[in-house]
């Protein structure tokens, strides 16, 4: 039945995406739409966001984040109708990036996708909303106590908040524990470069986890959109470096965690994304 499902959407895409013309002198073209004579199922809706977005993952827009030029040169014009956007979404990992609009259409709804230039807002500072609603940043959770939540599809993601802090974690334990090279500093400059680029892909690798457990099931809570996260740019200044993974690598013992990220908001606190490297991550915010 889905793969049925895939074809006819794939099918309606590509009849639509053959007969409509493309915008030009503009930062995005259009791309396709998919429409629906009633609302979209769930199923129905992210069949079709699959079968445009590929292997990507997509990106809830965060109507209170920074907000790229690119991305509202689609939604300003959208923003101004009637019938206003409902759910937007942004997927990068591709050679230019796609957007959907979810807009409503006389007694259902229509996809919109258009293709992006780029993603070009500037790198800002990370900051945390001041007044956070825990029915729209904790949107896919369920309360279980006092400022303890677990995520709806995932039990083993979690949130524990209080006036100090906010914890996320994450339980996913991995088949093969990370080994740690008790010769490297016998190593020459090449091979301990080399063996220096595999940690920090794995850490890399680790990070890219987190943001979508941490990150992308959360609406609201930060000012960077799930994609700015991903930028090397907004990041660079948090990142762990080369130097820091040599030096762990040197002392030759697996620390408790890995800090893969940490930064200073601009209100003072302190945002950390942490891996143990064997299936245990944390995403601690702390304020001052």
């Amino acid at each position: 039945m889905r793969r049925i499902l895939l074809f006819v959407v794939l099918l309606s895409v590509a009849v639509w995406a053959a007969q409509k013309p493309v915008d030009s002198g503009r930062k995005f073209k259009i791309f396709a739409a998919v429409d629906s004579k009633a609302n979209f199922s769930s199923e129905r809706l992210f069949a079709v966001l699959d079968s445009v977005g590929g292997t990507g993952t997509w990106m809830e827009w965060d109507v209170n984040g920074v907000r790229d030029p690119s991305v509202m040169s689609v939604l300003d014009p959208l923003l101004k109708q009637k019938e206003k956007p409902s759910m937007v979404w942004v997927i990068s990992e591709r050679e230019k990036p796609l957007m959907a609009v979810l807009v409503p259409k006389g007694r259902g709804e229509v996809i919109l996708f258009y293709e992006l230039a780029g993603l070009d807002a500037k790198p800002e500072k990370l900051s945390l909303n001041r007044v956070l609603n825990p029915d729209v940043v904790f949107r896919d959770y369920r309360q279980v106590g006092a400022g303890e939540f677990v995520h709806l599809d995932k039990p083993s993601l979690k949130i524990s908040a209080d006036e100090k802090r906010i914890v996320f974690s994450y339980e996913k334990p991995d088949a093969s524990p990370l080994r740690m090279d008790a010769d490297f500093s016998k190593k020459n400059m090449l091979e301990k470069h080399s063996e220096i680029m595999d940690y920090m892909g794995f850490l890399q690798y680790e990070y890219s986890l987190m943001l979508r457990a941490f990150v992308q099931s959360t609406r609201g809570l930060f000012n960077w959109q799930p994609w700015h996260w991903y930028d090397k740019n907004w990041i660079r200044e948090g990142f762990i470096s080369e130097q820091e993974m040599e030096a762990i690598l040197v002392r030759g013992v697996k620390p408790d965690f890995f800090t893969v990220l940490k930064l200073k908001a601009s209100g003072g606190e302190t945002v950390e994304l942490k891996t143990s490297g064997n299936g245990f991550y944390q995403m601690v915010v702390t304020n001052p």
